[in-house]
């Protein structure tokens, strides 16, 4: 049976052999990048775009996205966008009242 601080000293060698083989790869990975991009000819704007050429926005990406309110209630001056339930001020009444015009 193998004794606690042997195991211990086990799991130091183990530690040490998956960091270095962790670092021996990821350094074969960052030479095969950079060999592509100069194959290739690619800026970093190519490899990581950023901002709306980045491609289609996720669902969840869009999460919580702010929505421009649609209806505007006279008296108090509350809001709704239409989305959701309908507030109580607005609940069972013509719409095209509370209508924001732009």
């Amino acid at each position: 049976m193998t004794s606690y601080k042997d195991l211990l000293k086990q799991r130091e060698a183990l530690e040490q052999q998956i960091n270095e083989a962790r670092r021996r790869e990821l350094s074969d990975a960052v030479a095969q990048v950079r060999a592509l991009v100069a194959e290739h000819g690619l800026t970093a704007q190519d490899v990581f775009p950023s901002g709306k050429a980045a491609g289609k926005a996720t669902r969840s990406s869009t999460a919580g996205t702010k929505v421009a309110p649609k209806y505007r209630d006279p008296a108090t001056g509350q809001t709704w966008t239409g989305r959701g339930k309908a507030p109580k001020w607005i609940q069972n009444q013509d719409r095209a009242k509370f209508a924001i015009v732009a």
